[in-house]
């Protein structure tokens, strides 16, 4: 197996590290053995510490920047994916139809491909701006009412028109007889975190589509969007990291999902902006994640 630049670098600061702390445990025997030499031998040891402690601080300070380096350029990669695709296709298509005499049943199939490619670079556009606006303190800006299960189901039927996917590859499990549940929120903000939570289970289903929707009211005070897929599943160290800006799942069966790896990091923005929590949920891969959105409910 061979290991990237990177890898050799935190390599060497962990290394480092261990060797730093061996040296610590030296010189802190050797001060004990010695202890009667006095205080100036105290102040030095002090110094010495200090200064280790410096070198262990700026060694993690190093691996932590290398990690966001990593993300950075897999982020970078991913987006340029996402552009030139769709961009390339709709060329391709325009081509076609300038060059060639195309009868108008495959015309309409050529524009219809297009607009599809066209919300798709639209999609991510619009992932990355709204991920630009969530880096720094972010706010409602627009605040009203929202029916939260409406809201829920028009996304769901959403999902699954764009996703062309079966009835029962996507279940709604939502009360539909019972009161409303409503939240006070910016009712689009609202709707790309669902979105951007149900895009994310079927993405990451495999080969199967298996999706299932729930609102719960764990409280009197709190609504719960959990959104459960079969999929892939997360490891549990990545849980929380998931939600991070640019960050993507290591794990190989994952490698070939397309995405910019801030879905997840703007449906938490999201989801504190309007008072809420979101959460992840596995047993670990091959066991399928829960994605549960909390929010505080408002009176109707």
């Amino acid at each position: 197996m061979k290991f990237t630049g990177r890898q050799k670098t935190i390599a060497f600061f962990i290394v480092l590290g261990v060797c730093l702390g061996a040296a610590i445990t030296l010189n802190i025997g050797w001060f004990i053995l010695h202890w009667r030499q006095g205080v100036l031998m105290f102040v030095g040891f002090v110094g010495f510490l200090a200064i280790i402690l410096g070198l262990i601080l700026n060694t993690g300070f190093l691996i932590r920047e290398i990690r966001r380096n990593e993300h950075h350029d897999s982020f970078i990669n991913a987006v340029t994916h996402e552009l030139k695709t769709p961009i390339t296709s709709i060329r391709l298509y325009l081509e076609t139809l300038q060059q060639r005499d195309v009868d108008e049943k495959h015309r309409q199939e050529f524009y219809r491909l297009m607009l599809d490619d066209a919300d798709r670079l639209r999609g991510t556009v619009e992932q990355v701006l709204k991920a630009g606006e969530l880096g720094y303190k972010h706010f409602v800006k627009r605040s009203a009412q929202v029916d939260f299960g409406s809201l829920v189901s028009d996304c769901v039927e959403l999902a699954r028109t764009r996703h062309n996917l079966r009835p029962e590859a996507l279940h709604w499990i939502g009360s539909a007889n019972g009161p409303a549940i409503n939240v006070q929120g910016d009712p689009d903000e609202l709707r790309t975190a669902i979105a951007n939570i149900l895009d994310n289970a079927i993405k990451y289903s495999g080969g199967k589509v298996d999706v299932s929707v729930e609102i719960d009211t764990p409280t009197r005070d709190l609504v719960a969007l959990r959104v459960r897929d079969r999929g892939v599943g997360i490891p549990r160290h990545e849980l929380k990291r998931v939600f991070k800006r640019f960050y993507r799942a290591s794990s190989r069966s994952v490698s070939h999902v397309k995405g910019t790896g801030l879905g997840l990091f703007i449906v938490r923005g999201i989801a504190r902006a309007h008072g809420g929590r979101v959460f992840a949920e596995s047993a670990g891969e091959a066991h399928g994640t829960t994605v549960t959105l909390e929010l505080p409910r408002s009176a109707a």
